[in-house]
């Protein structure tokens, strides 16, 4: 696991001293090793995390020929039948790097090597002869990868941070992704919140002709998958052997390695799997909130990793130590989420790292086999909101401000801005092939935008800013195949979600277990925006310069009134949003991105 940025310009010869810059950016994401390589055009940089070929993994990784050249982020799972098979056509291997045969499979395939990865990777290959770099980002979008390009070339990076870096040119923000984030609680598909910087998105990939952009393409998407009719009986024999392929290769490691048990069917699942795979995690890790009212998931995940025979580790925190770990999580996250669990996340990363380089987490499997509550909504409730809000049959419609309260908080331009704040759904939704159904269309939408834009952000950042690899086996793409194809009454049945996989991990799991509802990570926030520290949360926000150019002054009044009167969830969201927005500013707009302490409170850093 590692960290990448490079840049690929069209005439002048790349600087030393800022792809110097974008290692130390992101150092946290690799602070085992770094390389270089800086050609006419070309600088590539690279941060690197041990994990596969602990001595002979370092990169830039280059052919035998030194024509091409490689940097990688992730895993690369079938590497060793990829390095057999070319092995045998007489290509030569100097290390056994999971990302080494990806320059012999370049060579051998071209472009449609794409097709032969299995893995969570982003990577660009330098091709010298034709003077040309390919960037490429994984089916799932579980690894990052951020471009620019500018009047003199490229500039790409795993994190925001690193493009600060190579960069001189300070960002702006970008109204559209603005909107995205405070209306759905993150930026979706190639928006982000700066200007001019976008994400490559999943299974896509990009290619530059002599500093020049010459194609985008998808080499894979969801759309491919066609529905399976397929008995309860057949699907449990294919499911049972997909997943003993997944996790052999997933389990190609040469450190030892953890797992995040929440207690739940998907990472209850994993450590089963894991386990009849003649693996054993060194320990489990799960986080509880003591003396709250929010669901603790720690005995749950303690009574499995008791029917395992694992060694557990909870770690117990509380609202305030969260509240606290709010900056620093802005800064891991590098894209703006509102997800809370995050900071449990970055809590649990930071206990784990301490042990591992490497944990599993049950990630992807509400995706796959239609777990979440949002799946069983009735139809008619669904009809209602598209008659209310078309174009995504009734799903993910509902935005985190109503007309009447960003009509008195928005500046105009974010205003004109939010008209299209629904677009990554919609276009999700209608692109849908017309054999697809709803509840498949909803799993597609999820997939394609929350998933890849906040779930993920959340799991790799939160990770990586520990030095901590996460892998995702119910995210690799056949699973995900395997799901959304499923008929819908093996996935739902009455008002059970995920039918298929707890009748499936029956073999290993205690039946009452199975049978529990689904539960998030829950961290005690509604205390939060109250009191004293609402005062000082109005005088933060009323001096950002961020929250000046994009929000009217007297809506935030009025919103801080409005929890002052009475605190309510949907008032809480809002201030969460614009304080996430207004610490993020601080850090990326007006900063440099420099790492702030890893516990204060968020007012003190905005320096109220």
């Amino acid at each position: 696991m590692c960290g990448i940025a490079g840049v690929f310009l069209n005439t002048a010869a790349p600087d030393q001293a800022r792809l110097s810059a974008a290692l130390a950016a992101l150092h946290h994401r690799g602070p085992d090793d770094s390389g270089l390589h800086i050609g006419a055009q070309v600088g590539l940089a690279f941060t690197r995390l041990s994990i596969i070929d602990l001595d002979h993994g370092h990169q830039p990784l280059y052919s035998a020929d030194k024509t091409l050249c490689l940097i990688g982020n992730g895993e690369i799972y079938n590497y060793l039948e990829l390095r057999r098979d070319l092995a045998a056509k007489g290509y030569p291997f100097s290390t056994q790097s999971d990302f080494e045969p990806l320059l012999y499979a370049y060579l051998e395939y071209g472009l449609d090597f794409l097709q032969r990865l299995e893995g969570m990777f982003a990577f660009a290959l330098y091709d010298q002869r034709q003077n040309r770099l390919l960037l490429v980002r994984d089916r799932l979008g579980i690894k990052p990868l951020f471009f620019t390009q500018r009047s003199d070339g490229l500039y790409f990076g795993s994190e925001f941070k690193a493009l600060l870096a190579l960069h001189p040119q300070r960002p702006t923000v970008n109204a559209q992704g603005l909107a995205q984030y405070l209306q759905s609680g993150f930026a979706a598909r190639s928006q982000t919140l700066c200007q001019g910087i976008e994400r490559l998105g999943p299974g896509e990939a990009l290619l530059f002709d002599a500093g020049h952009f010459q194609r985008r393409w998808h080499y894979w998407s969801l759309q491919q998958i066609q529905p399976l009719p397929i008995s309860p009986g057949e699907a449990d024999e294919q499911f049972t052997a997909l997943m003993d392929d997944v996790m052999r290769k997933h389990l190609r490691a040469d450190v030892p390695f953890g797992l995040f048990l929440s207690g739940g069917i998907d990472s209850s699942t994993l450590l089963a799997l894991i386990r009849n795979a003649g693996a054993a995690p060194l320990r489990s890790y799960s986080i509880g909130f003591p003396g709250s009212e929010v669901f603790n998931e720690s005995s749950e995940a303690e009574r499995i990793a008791r029917h395992f025979g694992i060694e557990h580790v909870t770690l117990a925190l509380d609202g305030q130590a969260m509240f606290a770990a709010i900056p620093h999580a802005i800064w891991a996250a590098d894209e703006l989420i509102e997800d809370s669990a995050g900071l449990a996340l970055s809590a649990l990363a930071a206990r784990a790292a301490a042990d591992v380089k490497m944990v599993f987490t049950g990630d992807g499997g509400d995706e796959a086999f239609a777990g979440y509550g949002r799946y069983r909504r009735p139809y008619v409730q669904r009809l209602l909101r598209s008659l209310i809000r078309p174009g995504s049959g009734g799903y993910r419609t509902k935005p985190g401000f109503t007309f009447w309260s960003r009509r008195g908080l928005f500046q105009p331009a974010l205003l004109r801005a939010n008209d299209d704040w629904r677009a990554p759904f919609i276009e999700s939704w209608q692109s849908a092939p017309r054999a697809w159904s709803d509840l498949q269309r909803m799993q597609a939408v999820d997939v394609e935008t929350v998933m890849a834009d906040r779930y993920l952000v959340k799991t790799d950042r939160m990770t990586m800013a520990w030095g901590l690899e996460a892998r995702v086996p119910f995210l690799d793409h056949r699973v995900i195949e395997f799901g959304l194809a499923l008929p819908d009454a093996l996935k739902i049945e009455g008002r059970l979600g995920k039918a298929f996989l707890r009748r499936w991990a029956q073999r290993w799991l205690p039946l009452d277990h199975l049978q529990l509802r689904k539960r998030g990570l829950s961290v005690p926030v509604d205390d939060w925006p109250r009191g004293p520290r609402l005062q000082r949360l109005e005088q933060a926000l009323l001096g950002s310069p961020g929250i000046q150019e994009w929000f009217l002054p007297a809506g935030i009044r009025a919103l801080v009134a409005a929890q002052q009167r009475k605190p309510a969830s949907a008032t809480r969201i809002k201030l969460l949003r614009l304080l996430h927005f207004m610490i993020w500013h601080r850090l990326f707009i007006e900063g440099n991105g420099a790492e702030p302490a890893r516990h204060q409170d968020p007012l003190e850093f905005l320096g109220v």
